[in-house]
């Protein structure tokens, strides 16, 4: 008899859903699932950690304490290995002060999976979790992309009983295991580790709730789902057709249908008439046919429509998919899919390989990150050989909590908020100064001044603004009129190039060219966002009418999360910085303007 792991509240609290119901309704619903008889209720993640720090309003920890106080059924946390809830890799001892605040909150069941699939990666936290008290649930993820999946699985789930794993989960964040290979897994699973298997799955085409039901024929002993309307939006297993599936297969399963489909009623009152971002049926449809993470295609197809490049979609997905192949296969679960994602981005855009390597695939191809499932090409290892940089290489080995703190500034006032300022560095400083300010009891929009659920309506009129172009959007509601206009004061020499050029770089050229004016063009490798300092608050990098030499770094491009160093290619003097700070740039885009040194005084060869 299987039991059920309830996603909703965590699914609620991610994007596309975070803020669409108010936090008062999502402690009513998991007071109403704390009734159903669920295993456990997966209630946080990094999406969740994610989605909080972005919008800047509640902390992940006081909704997770919330929780706590409200339920007796066990909370649930999905991690990803070394990542836990970020997108950059942590040390042995951040691990373990995550996993003791996480335990300290109330979370019970640690779902954790390596997105590579290298079980050593979960080794330092499965003891975490047994040190605090907690149940450590062993994830391997099922991404297709070679002929057999199979072997591989058995070879990591061999490792996991020796790690203190009491149940293993297999994981398919792209919606692609079919029902017999369900069945296959579940069965080859159970009988090579001896251990109870559970399945967390997702697929638009009916295939997930297929391919749970076969899972629960082959001994399954833990299904996760949700209840109807958030299944249907963002094609998870629904709890209330599974339960009533189980039970006519013979089955039996102890879930109480009727709370489900009462929470399922106050989902309703909140988004049952309000379109949530749905998936493009084109979106969806590439994600099937390529076995690659909706969300993933999704965030490629956002950031070529910002590049006024949205046609070359099939393009960017052909060269993910190249390029998942030449870097071992790696699964595509979160930060794994978006990192292979940028640098796809990057491929297609510049139209030159690997000329500009992302930070996190040149980790990946040096095993930094954890070995991939298969051989990583020998040309893809000489490609990130070349263009590596002795001089700036970081130390990939994660982040340490001691020198956060001592960065810090007093920002954060306690260990989970100064894990929070580690995980997410600068994106972290605004949440944290909400709560400082709601503490303090001042009247702002983001610590109160204004109703919450109004607040978060503002901040999505914000987004909607920022993503789409919109020139101006009102709304009124309740006495309350809020209209969000686009401006642009940039000044004409600060515009983006009307057409990045496409054509791969002239490698014989290698010295930076010098136009008729004398003046060393500085042009934007890639797409993101350009950034003068390194944090908010750091002194910029460089300020016009500086000297620079050879390889000095002048700003930072943030692309889907990764931070990528441009370097001067030319000792030089800064005459022009034409991009303000936190500006979105293009491919191409002119950067700074240097006028170069013609030559080093003899001293200083």
């Amino acid at each position: 008899m299987p039991g059920l792991a309830d996603t909703t509240v965590r699914l609620l609290g991610q994007e596309p859903l975070a803020g669409r119901l108010p936090t008062a309704e999502q402690l009513r619903i998991a007071e109403i699932l704390d009734k159903a008889g669920f295993a456990y209720l997966e209630v946080s993640g990094g999406g969740c950690f994610e989605s909080a720090v972005r919008r800047g309003v509640e902390s992940p920890w006081e909704r997770i304490r919330a929780l706590k106080s409200r339920v007796e059924t066990p909370l649930g946390l999905a991690l990803r290995g070394r990542f836990l809830v970020g997108s950059r890799p942590v040390d042995d001892d951040f691990i373990r002060r995550f996993i003791a605040s996480a335990a300290a909150n109330g979370i019970d069941v640690f779902r954790l999976h390596d997105p590579l699939n290298d079980v050593s990666n979960l080794r330092e936290a499965a003891d975490a979790v047994a040190k605090a008290g907690g149940e450590f649930e062993a994830g391997l993820v099922y991404s297709p992309g070679r002929t057999d999946e199979t072997d591989p699985l058995m070879e990591q789930a061999r490792e996991l009983p020796s790690l203190g794993a009491a149940r293993i989960l297999l994981h398919d964040p792209t919606g692609s295991l079919q029902p017999h290979r369900a069945r296959e897994l579940v069965t080859g699973l159970r009988e090579t580790t001896k251990l109870p298997v559970g399945i967390y799955c997702q697929g638009s085409a009916g295939n997930a709730l297929a391919a749970a039901l076969e899972a629960a024929r082959a001994g399954a002993e833990l299904i996760a789902c949700a209840v109807y309307p958030i299944a249907l939006t963002l094609h998870r297993v629904s709890g209330e057709a599974l339960a009533e599936a189980l039970t006519g297969l013979g089955l039996e399963c102890d879930v109480d249908v009727s709370a489900l489909w009462e929470a399922s009623d106050v989902v309703d009152e909140f988004i049952g008439d309000e379109p949530v971002t749905p998936l493009a049926p084109r979106i969806a449809v590439r994600a099937a046919q390529h076995d690659l993470p909706a969300s993933l295609v999704a965030a490629l197809e956002s950031s070529l429509r910002a590049q006024r490049a949205a046609d070359r979609l099939d393009d960017a997905i052909e060269e993910l998919v190249r390029i998942r192949a030449e870097v071992g296969y790696p699964p595509l679960a979160s930060p794994i899919g978006h990192v292979l994602g940028s640098q796809a981005l990057l491929n297609v855009l510049s139209a030159s390989r690997y000329s500009v390597v992302v930070d996190d695939v040149r980790r990946l191809v040096e095993g930094r990150l954890g070995t991939s499932p298969a051989p990583i090409d020998k040309n893809v290892q000489r490609a990130v050989a070349l263009t590596a940089d002795p001089e700036s290489a970081e130390n990939a080995a994660a982040l340490d909590l001691e020198e956060v703190r001592a960065q810090a500034g007093g920002i954060a006032s306690s260990e989970e908020e100064l894990l929070l300022l580690g995980l997410f560095g600068k994106d972290a400083e605004p949440l944290l100064h909400t709560i400082r300010g709601r503490s303090a009891g001042d009247e702002t929009l983001a610590t109160g001044g204004v109703d919450q659920a109004r607040a978060e309506r503002i901040r999505e009129l914000v987004r909607i603004v920022q993503e789409t172009g919109i020139g101006e959007v009102t709304i009124e509601e309740s006495g309350m009129r809020v209209s969000v206009r686009s401006t642009d004061d940039r000044a004409p020499a600060q515009q983006a190039p009307e057409a990045a050029p496409l054509g791969p770089p002239d490698e014989t050229a290698m010295p930076a060219a010098v136009p008729p004016n004398g003046l060393v063009r500085v042009e934007a490798p890639m797409v993101g966002t350009f950034y003068r300092a390194s944090q908010p608050g750091a002194a910029p990098f460089v300020e016009e009418g500086q000297a620079v030499g050879v390889g000095q770094t002048l700003c930072i491009l943030e692309a889907m999360k990764l931070m990528n160093e441009v370097k001067a290619d030319v000792d030089g003097i800064v005459r022009s910085i034409l991009v303000e700070n936190a500006q979105a740039v293009e491919f191409g885009q002119l950067l700074f303007e240097l006028e170069p040194v013609n030559g080093r005084p003899l001293d200083a060869l």
